[in-house]
């Protein structure tokens, strides 16, 4: 459903995040923004690579901000960015969640299509990592969300056959299909993933406390979230595996 506003040729004030930037002709900058009401939007900063420029210290990841761009083409001008609210400190490994959602969101986010809902959990999560707690369990959340919003249907309380998951039972979860009792799952679903019922069950009711919830989960979203990307890897993905198996 389209949203009033998102193809207007001026937008003022809006609250977005800085997902990517990368340079543009001598001076600029390419400036990614996930904007609430608009999705993912690409602008030009003019001149943001300049010493002086008051628009370069604002480019900064992970903090509300408040833009005001144009254009009626793909690529957008960036006019100004404001501080949009309190500062968030992302550190550590908390930080390289952080790039993570923000490599998510600029892979499978198609640009200009609004994700409110998407926009407000985005936020809510950058405040989750900036306390630094359970970080495993708030990438799950967030990877769940994300497919949820993007219309990805990930059934995890039926199978296949619409029948209720048994919290006992093992299956196996193929993309674009769901969970198969194992020894029932015809040969196309040796590539999925083998879980418990139980994880898929915990997963709907938002409950990762359970260590083999914890593990079997990392496990079912790394693989839907391969599929859904395609054959070029998250650069980022490698780094959390590296660091801590995130």
């Amino acid at each position: 459903m389209a949203v009033a506003g998102v193809n207007s040729h001026r937008q003022d004030n809006q609250a977005v995040y800085v997902l990517h930037t990368y340079p543009f002709k001598e001076t600029s900058l390419v400036v990614e923004l996930f904007a609430h009401g608009f999705g993912r939007v690409a602008t030009t900063a003019k001149g943001a690579r300049r010493p002086r420029s008051a628009m370069r210290g604002m480019l900064q990841s992970f903090q509300p901000l408040i833009a005001t761009w144009s254009g009626k083409l793909e690529l957008k001008t960036l006019h100004s960015l404001d501080w949009g609210g309190g500062l968030l400190l992302l550190k550590g490994e908390a930080l390289m969640c952080g790039f993570y959602l923000n490599e998510l969101l600029l892979r499978l986010l198609p640009r200009e299509d609004p994700h409110e809902a998407l926009f407000e959990y985005y936020s809510a999560t950058l405040k989750v990592l900036a306390s630094d707690q359970d970080l495993a369990t708030t990438l799950r959340r967030f990877e769940l969300k994300l497919l949820q919003e993007l219309g990805y249907a990930i059934p995890l309380h039926k199978d296949v056959v619409e029948t209720p998951i048994i919290e006992a039972q093992t299956y196996r979860y193929e993309a674009e299909h769901g969970a198969t009792m194992l020894g029932n799952a015809p040969n196309r679903t040796k590539h999925g993933v083998q879980l418990l019922g139980k994880t898929m069950l915990d997963m709907v009711n938002d409950d990762y406390s359970n260590p083999q919830t914890q593990q079997q989960s990392k496990q079912l979203m790394r693989y839907l979230l391969a599929h859904y990307l395609g054959d070029k890897p998250l650069h980022t993905r490698q780094l959390l595996i590296d660091l801590q198996g995130l």
